[in-house]
């Protein structure tokens, strides 16, 4: 593990191999996985949960309440939040919760509303607001979000009509891009 000393680390929840950056703040009962790489300015709460092989890129705060699965990418500037009415010194009895859910990427400056589920290797395009659950292996982009696609685990990106750019046919089996 490294943590950079111009960081400020209070967890003792941190995985082996985790490099966290400088201007990082971690609170205390903050869970961090292992081979994680928290970028530079990014603020971390104490329910927070975060998956073993996952980056997070700079300027991303991470509320009470969100779960990042495993080998998720969140990219630079993504705004989550974790109170739907949100009113200065007045707190809800609990936090919203927001699963990402393993695999999934989150491009640059996207925001996901609070309450919200992020499929399982899905991918939310950059600067796209997210208002809704996003079912796993699908592209979504736009503000709102909006379905543009498909995408399997290795990447390969589809259509709406599961054709990939080479003109392969897939089909969804156990809720999985699967080529035809």
């Amino acid at each position: 593990m490294m943590i950079h000393p111009l960081s400020e680390v209070r967890s003792y929840s941190i995985g082996p191999g985790t490099k966290i950056w400088q201007f990082v703040v971690v609170l205390e009962n903050a869970f961090i996985g292992k081979n994680c790489n928290i970028n530079s300015h990014v603020f971390i709460e104490n329910n927070v949960i975060i998956g073993d092989h996952t980056t997070i890129k700079s300027g991303v705060q991470l509320w009470n309440g969100l779960r990042i699965g495993e080998g998720v990418f969140v990219g630079p500037n993504v705004t989550f939040t974790n109170d739907i009415y949100p009113r200065s010194k007045k707190y809800p009895d609990s936090f919203s919760k927001t699963c990402i859910e393993r695999g999934a990427s989150i491009g640059a400056n996207a925001t996901i509303v609070t309450d919200r589920s992020i499929g399982e290797f899905s991918m939310i395009g950059a600067g796209s607001v997210v208002t809704k659950d996003i079912p796993p292996y699908t592209i979504w982009y736009g503000n709102p979000a909006v379905h543009k696609g498909y995408i399997t685990k290795e990447g390969t990106i589809l259509s709406l009509n599961m054709k990939d750019k080479e003109g392969n046919f897939y089909e969804i089996i156990n809720n999985k891009p699967v080529k035809k």
